[in-house]
């Protein structure tokens, strides 16, 4: 993408489901769970950069011995950090008692991280402090073995301040407001409740206090604490935990906003927000790993036994279609037919705008997640070719010579790589975005590439607010000389906020928004935005479930044509020499494309929870009143 978005997080599960030994034996390090577990963040590290978080837990030790272990680092490569330092705890212990080197009990006893429950994460810290403190697992404590818990999550609760509230009416004192706080201290509420309602149970049974405690951990339903603890969320989330004694859960939110994905044979169970890195790491076939439904819960029970549980009733399945254009990982099989199909699918609008001049036209894109769509535009091309040569062959006959054959044949798509990311220079200048100079060079160009007068097409994933767009790409591209640059955008256009986990709040950075304000001056219709805005106020202590997205207003009154020709001309350079064409993919292609994740807020303002239409007007009432703050 030209303009860097910062997603949330990713996470990952693992639950071993042998005794350490096993592993030992059969893999030759009792390290295996460990080790799978920095596979699994490396393997989800595009969606986390700026953080990451390790935790386990240890079954069945002896009182008085540590059984949770964490480490969190927001270091420059925070993954490798964190496992640099678990590995040289390891070692160290291991040089200092080398008889723990084939003891595996020694060394659970001895040394931290090495559990059987394990869980990992990896974060973008999109909105306030990127402090140690907000790095994830939240870490719960109690004396009480059962009343520890630790928490991770892919997600963003729309409704914190609501929930805070709860939390105080049931008489705690939260430490902050932070979503990840308050949904840990809602669990550990209902957690502890359970607990003391087992507790009180097993006491009349005649069971001594010690002798309860094995029992409270088998009897525990997690389903229910879950239930109870997730009544009220509004959010889009896959909710990671582990409980001190061993049982873990991860939590999927109705709708099915946030992916999640589980394999399971008889020595492992893992979660992830991933698939393909669940295949990659354990070697196991595509079918093999499933989703998880929207709703539901995969829990592992401190004996190993795990279900599936619904927590909550399942809604009309709004998955996210954003985070399959841009955000997961395009090897896997789903999403890399869906982006090449993104790229086929735009095809026509780029015939339409280069008159149908495949011959003169030169077909490239913006590294690097637009690559696979960039592959399903150019077999279109070839497709549209082959027919065209198809029609020309048949319509000579049989006196078509030996020449003519060769030049209608030889006519194919011109296909290049134009522009060229300069990684270091951006990670550079990220600090400091007034350098305008700095930023017109963080992509480069393959000079000879486009001949004098060619229209140049050039595909992105998305274009959210254009600014690298206008300071660097379009500029650098001028420099070739074509006749005419088409910039390509193989999702549609991104006219609404995100709030459910992805760094897109604030309505005025989006270049749809300030192109549809743009005309509205021009049509002196500005009326019409006071009137949305004030339509908004009203709307600001009216119940969610009541509340409906007046932001849509804002663009009813143009077609998506005339706001992708503003935004050309708003990103057009001054002084640049070709002719800037913007094309959007259609919502309706993105639907073909992506049939089973139709979560398209962000196009259409269709927000999947009752929460999004509220922030969605807050982000308007603070834009018209110059607030440079998320509306959630």
């Amino acid at each position: 993408m030209s303009d860097a978005i910062k997603h949330e997080c990713g996470i990952s599960v693992i639950r071993l489901l042998k005794p350490l030994e096993y592993y030992k034996e059969k893999y030759g390090t009792a390290f295996y769970g460990v080790n799978k577990m920095y596979l699994m963040m490396e393997k989800q590290h595009n969606r986390g950069q700026d953080g990451a978080g390790f935790a386990s837990i240890k079954l069945d030790v002896a009182p008085g011995e540590r059984y949770m272990s964490r480490v969190r680092s927001i270091a420059q490569q925070p993954i490798q950090d964190i496992f640099a330092q678990i590995n040289d705890r390891i070692n160290t212990t291991l040089q200092e008692h080398p008889e723990y080197v084939d003891d595996v009990a020694a060394q659970k006893k001895n040394i931290p991280y090495i559990g059987e429950v394990l869980l990992g994460h990896v974060r973008y810290g999109t909105f306030g402090k990127n402090s140690i403190e907000s790095v994830h697992p939240f870490l719960r404590q109690n004396n009480w073995m059962h009343r520890n818990i630790i928490v991770a999550g892919n997600f963003n609760m729309t409704n914190v301040h609501e929930l805070f509230d709860n939390l105080i009416q049931i008489g705690q004192h939260p430490k902050e407001m932070a979503d990840t706080v308050t949904v840990m201290e809602k669990i550990g509420h209902f957690l502890d409740d359970a607990v003391a309602k087992l507790y009180k149970q097993i006491k009349k049974e005649g069971y001594t206090k010690q002798e309860a405690s094995p029992i409270i951990a088998e009897r525990l339903k997690v389903h229910k604490i879950l239930r109870r603890a997730a009544k009220n969320w509004d959010g889009g989330y896959a909710m990671a935990g582990l409980l001190g004694h061993g049982d873990a859960f991860v939590l999927r939110d109705p709708a099915g906003i946030r992916p999640t994905y589980y394999y399971q044979d008889d020595e492992v169970v893992v979660v992830a927000s991933e698939r393909p890195a669940i295949q990659t790491v354990f070697n196991v076939p595509y079918e093999s790993v499933k989703e998880l439904d929207p709703g539901h819960a995969i829990i592992v029970k401190k004996d190993g036994t795990s279900s599936i549980n619904q927590i909550l009733e399942p809604v009309e399945r709004k998955a996210c279609s954003f985070e399959r254009i841009y955000f997961s990982r395009g090897s896997d099989k789903e999403i890399y037919q869906e982006r090449k199909k993104l790229g086929r699918l735009v095809f026509p609008q780029i015939l339409k705008a280069i008159d149908h001049d495949i011959k003169n036209t030169v077909f490239s894109y913006i590294p690097n997640t637009a690559e696979t769509s960039f592959f399903g535009m150019v077999r279109e091309a070839q497709n549209y070719l082959n027919k065209r040569k198809e029609e020309q062959i048949l319509s000579i006959g049989s006196e078509i010579t030996s020449q003519e054959l060769h030049e209608i044949l030889e006519v194919r798509p011109r296909i290049e790589k134009v522009a060229i990311k300069d990684a270091k220079l951006r990670t550079f200048i990220t600090q400091d975005s007034s350098r305008d100079d700095l930023v017109t060079h963080v992509y480069d160009i393959s000079y000879g590439s486009v001949k004098k007068g060619d229209n140049l097409v050039i595909i992105d994933d998305s274009i959210v607010r254009g600014t690298t767009l206008k300071k660097s790409i379009l500029r650098i591209l001028d420099r070739l000389s074509p006749k005419k640059i088409i910039v390509v955008s193989s999702a549609p256009q991104i006219r609404y906020p995100d709030c459910y986990g992805i760094d897109m709040a604030k309505l005025e950075d989006f270049i749809a928004f300030r192109a549809a304000l743009a005309l509205h001056e021009e049509r002196k219709t500005m009326s019409h935005v006071e009137d949305i805005y004030n339509k908004c106020l009203k709307q600001l202590n009216t119940k969610d479930k009541d509340v409906i997205n007046y932001v849509r207003e804002f663009y009813a009154p143009f077609t998506a044509d005339e706001i992708s020709q503003k935004i050309g001309e708003l990103l057009s350079p001054e002084d640049i020499k070709a002719e800037v064409e913007i094309i959007y993919q259609s919502v309706e292609s993105l639907h073909e494309a992506c049939p089973k994740n139709l979560g398209d807020w962000y196009f259409t303002g269709n927000y999947p929870t009752p929460g999004g239409n509220r922030v969605v007007n807050k982000a308007f009432i603070n834009f018209y009143e110059g607030k440079n703050e998320r509306a959630y």
